[in-house]
Parts: structure tokens; C-alpha cells; sequence
């Protein structure tokens, strides 16, 4: 599951973060022009004149009826985040207020419907 920014360069998409103009791409295996940053994580700097493209990508999906995005996924269950924008669903819902406004829970990946990725 993927919720964050993806860059596309010579033709395959890394996760990245921008960075200012630039954008940091990264991968879990040594490459030629990729530095180290800690064990098993290598990151090399793009200019925008290098990559192809620069997205956000979100995955979302559809539980109990909600529209939810999701956050991480662990064994056989997901970690989502309400999107429908109202607190008294939010709590019928059983879900917890992670912060103001945020209400966050745990779905049984059984239960998930309508599960995609949305390049934003």
C-alpha cells in the first residue's frame, strides 16, 4: 500500500521526497550513483531535468460503507484513516480520534472493498 511520493526515472518509479526543485529518490539496494544514508536504505538527488515525473500516490478503499485512505497494512489487516469528513460516522465507526478532526482504525483486509491506488 502506497501513500506518499513516487518519482519516475529511466523508466521505473522509486519513492522520493521532494526537495525543493529537486526530488531525493530512494531504493533498499546499493546502485551506481546511490549513497548510503543508513543500512539498506541508498538515496540519490534528481533535478527535475533528470526524472520523468514527480506524483503523490494514495491508496484508498471503502469499509463499512466510508471512504477511507490507507495508511500501512500489517499481516491481514489495515491501518485507515476516514475521509468522509464527519465526526458522528468517524465515531459509529468505533474509530479512534487520532488528532483533531483525524479519526484513524484498523480493518480486517476481508472486510476492505474498492481498494486503489490514486495518483494525485
Amino acid at each position: 500500500m502506497r501513500d506518499g511520493y513516487v518519482v519516475t526515472w529511466q523508466g521505473h518509479e522509486y519513492e522520493a521526497v521532494p526537495d525543493g526543485d529537486n526530488a531525493r529518490i530512494y531504493r533498499t539496494d546499493p546502485a551506481d550513483g546511490f549513497e548510503e544514508v543508513r543500512p539498506g536504505r541508498y538515496v540519490r538527488v534528481l533535478t527535475p531535468d533528470e526524472y520523468d515525473e514527480l506524483v503523490y500516490v494514495r491508496t484508498t478503499c471503502s469499509w463499512r460503507g466510508a471512504p477511507f485512505i490507507v495508511l500501512a497494512e500489517t499481516d491481514s489487516w489495515l491501518r485507515v484513516e476516514y475521509a468522509g469528513g464527519r465526526a458522528p460516522i468517524a465515531r459509529q465507526l468505533g474509530l479512534e480520534e487520532f488528532d483533531f478532526g483525524v479519526y484513524q482504525g484498523w480493518a480486517p483486509i476481508h472486510e476492505v472493498s474498492e481498494l486503489h491506488e490514486q495518483r494525485i
